[in-house]
């Protein structure tokens, strides 16, 4: 289960209570008012989140080149495609 730091709790204690919440699971959510708003995140957990992230983008991006789904036109050629669409 994940962690939940209260705003308050939060505003009290600083960084003090992100390190102790994220210390064995790496994330923590911060609520205010009663309602989940903020992801507080390992910077280890961030980094492998992000490189997944830019993996699925390489991913998408090779699909879309084998698919022939790109343009290789100049950047006039481009700025004038995108203004008509």
């Amino acid at each position: 289960m994940i962690n939940n730091i209260t705003a308050n709790e939060l505003k009290v204690k600083g960084v003090s209570i992100l390190e102790q919440m994220t210390s064995d699971q790496n994330e923590a959510i911060i609520t205010v008012r009663g309602k989940s708003k903020y992801v507080v995140l390992t910077i280890e957990e961030y980094n492998y989140l992000r490189d997944c992230e830019l993996e699925a983008a390489l991913v998408e991006s090779r699909k879309d080149i084998k698919e022939g789904n790109f343009h290789s036109d100049s950047i006039h050629e481009h700025l004038k495609r995108i203004k008509n669409a």
